[in-house]
């Protein structure tokens, strides 16, 4: 039987899973996603997953029969273009050629929101759609798209759905424009804010837990851990991504009419079921056809649906 290595980037993780022809996880790894240096770094430590993932399942990278990437950024071929969530990021690299001659087998890359809209199509929580709008709520706002059974990718820039803007003139983006849902609901946005309320003279225990945690970052783990403890601060900026994503997300639906919505990315999967609940309210008053909301649901493949995702590109 054979096996497939999946690599799904993320602007905080790697994670690597190597799977059977039936998507079962033979082994998984993660590493942190290298906050400094460029693309030859990232890919470097993309290798090192995947060798962590193989070794776990008790195989050595040559011998699978090829290897999926979900990637955020714009596909070319075998280049990503612009990845603006990593580090250095700004033009083209050869990721797919990087890879394999890093590892051996074929590389093929795909979209890293698109690929894990497509494994929640294929495999989870969205198998009883035919129309579908996957939204990846984590560093930044990523979405993908699923109409008639098929991916959508438009021209290559579809299910940019963090960057629909949900405010005329709002809070600057790091897209670096403005009013972006990004602005409000990514992660890296939302760690921005934080500091400069903080430098204002509010309290968190946000930066404190980050340090705890021996984060470089306020990871989605930091942010459920205020929350839980009560943090003020972390509930406020939690609540105005809350509305953010509702108005934003409603747009879309009343654009496209999907059945049905998933929530993922790290921020989506940590905060779980109460929080797509409040974002399904949040959507409610801005829906056009109010009485036939979609449905929305949480990724059921959790962390591991975008690498799952990115193993579907080597069975097209």
């Amino acid at each position: 039987m054979a096996s497939y290595g999946g690599i799904d980037l993320g602007g905080t993780k790697i994670q690597a899973v190597v799977v059977d022809e039936d998507f079962s996880v033979l082994g998984s790894a993660r590493r942190g996603t290298p906050t400094s240096g460029g693309p030859a770094d990232v890919a470097r430590e993309m290798a090192n997953a995947l060798r962590d993932a193989a070794r776990a399942a008790e195989l050595e990278p040559a011998a699978l029969a090829g290897i999926g990437v979900g990637s955020p950024g714009t596909i070319e071929g075998d280049n990503v273009i612009s990845a603006r969530n990593l580090p250095g990021w700004e033009g083209s690299f050869p990721l797919a050629a990087t890879l394999q001659a890093a590892l051996g087998p074929e590389v093929k890359l795909g979209n890293d929101v698109q690929v894990a809209t497509l494994a929640e199509f294929k495999l989870g929580a969205g198998r009883l759609y035919t129309s579908l709008l996957g939204v990846f709520w984590g560093t930044g706002v990523g979405g993908g798209l699923i109409l008639g059974g098929e991916p959508w990718r438009g021209r290559g820039g579809a299910g940019e759905i963090g960057h629909m803007v949900v405010e005329i003139n709002g809070a600057r983006c790091t897209c670096g424009r403005r009013g972006c849902m990004e602005a409000y609901a990514g992660r890296a946005a939302m760690e921005e804010h934080a500091t400069r309320l903080v430098e204002k003279g509010r309290k968190t225990e946000l930066f404190k837990l980050m340090k705890e945690r021996q984060r470089t970052r306020v990871t989605s783990g930091v942010w459920a851990r205020a929350l839980d403890h009560g943090d003020k601060l972390a509930h406020q900026i939690i609540d105005r991504a809350v509305v953010a994503l509702g108005a934003g997300v409603a747009s879309a639906v009343n654009l496209l009419d999907v059945e049905g919505v998933i929530i993922g990315g790290g921020l989506g999967v940590r905060l779980g079921h109460p929080y797509v609940k409040r974002i399904a309210e949040a959507m409610q008053p801005h829906l056009f056809i109010d009485s036939r909301p979609p449905h929305v649901h949480v990724a059921a493949l959790g962390d591991l649906g975008g690498a799952i995702g990115a193993t579907l590109l080597l069975r097209r």
